[in-house]
């Protein structure tokens, strides 16, 4: 999820509809088949995990912004051991972040002796965090939640010549990573999880190469409350990149298969920085994340 774009959930929309509400009036939208109804219902309780199948496992998450606030508190209340780092060192981190049992860590020793790292940072600052990999064990699963956005992370010349954004990751990291929480915005995060075989349930593309990886990443998008999706290979993770038809636009798990292969990759840049343009219009600020309802909608007119 990328500040500036991704915001709310403005609810799930019908597929006969055709027309999109805003506020109470209704405005016709041609090729527009969704609906925006009432809000979700708001995050539910989630079982605990205590089976052998269920395995508690030690996470690392570098990042506490909004993606990465949401993690630690959900994977912590899903039973895992969380250590949270960010850029400024552990006295730094809300100690509210830590209420449900998360441990403030440097950067440095929370990478060690974990199952899984979550790097939930700004887009331009992976490339700066390599040397906290260097000894991680190959087979540690390393999740990557950023998105590339020029005007806040500075032009990339690859990614601007059509490289995919998580291609340019693993060459900066050295080693292979799954994508995952990227395409949902922090309120949708934060408050439309829910419990596994809910209805209208928010689902959540996960790529990844190796198969411990879409595993592992899949089965923790589940508990953080929204139905995993296989959005396939690294390579093909442009299909979830910003500008897509499934960014942030709170699909269901049908409808997120769906408009996967819809994708079209040369107008992703324009479809992204058309609404990074309305949005940086409406809230004064292209950089920070207005997380508004509006921005879903948009995100659906535009994007889809």
């Amino acid at each position: 999820m990328s500040p500036g774009i991704c915001g709310g959930h403005p609810a799930r929309a019908s597929r006969r509809a055709r027309t999109i509400w805003y506020g109470s009036a209704p405005c016709r939208l041609k090729n527009q088949g969704r609906q925006v109804p009432a809000p979700r219902a708001r995050r539910e309780p989630r079982r605990q995990f205590s089976s052998e199948e269920d395995k508690i496992m030690k996470i690392a998450i570098l990042g506490t912004g909004n993606i990465g606030k949401t993690l630690v508190r959900e994977l912590a209340k899903a039973g895992h051991e969380i250590k949270v780092a960010n850029s400024r060192g552990p006295d730094t981190i809300d100690k509210e972040m830590l209420a449900s049992g998360a441990r403030a860590a440097t950067a440095e020793d929370a990478v060690k002796g974990v199952d899984v790292i979550i790097l939930s940072i700004p887009f331009e600052r992976l490339s700066t965090v390599r040397h906290l990999l260097a000894n991680v064990p190959e087979d540690t699963v390393v999740i990557d939640t950023a998105n590339y956005y020029p005007a806040r992370d500075g032009k990339i010349d690859s990614i601007e010549a059509g490289q995919v954004e998580s291609l340019w990751v693993v060459e900066q990291l050295g080693r292979p990573v799954a994508k995952a929480w990227n395409a949902i915005g922090a309120r949708s995060f934060r408050e439309y999880g829910k419990a596994p075989g809910s209805p209208d349930r928010i689902a959540i593309p996960v790529a990844a190469d190796r198969a411990v990886d879409r595993e592992v990443a899949m089965r923790l998008v589940d508990e953080t409350g929204f139905d995993p999706v296989d959005a396939g290979s690294i390579a093909d993770s442009w299909r979830q990149q910003p500008g897509s038809p499934v960014y942030c636009t709170d699909l269901d798990k049908e409808e997120l298969a769906a408009a996967l292969p819809t994708a079209e990759k040369a107008r992703l840049p324009i479809r992204r920085e058309l609404v990074a343009a309305v949005a940086q219009d409406r809230f004064g600020d292209g950089k920070s994340n207005p997380d508004t309802d509006l921005l879903v909608t948009l995100n659906r007119l535009i994007f889809m």
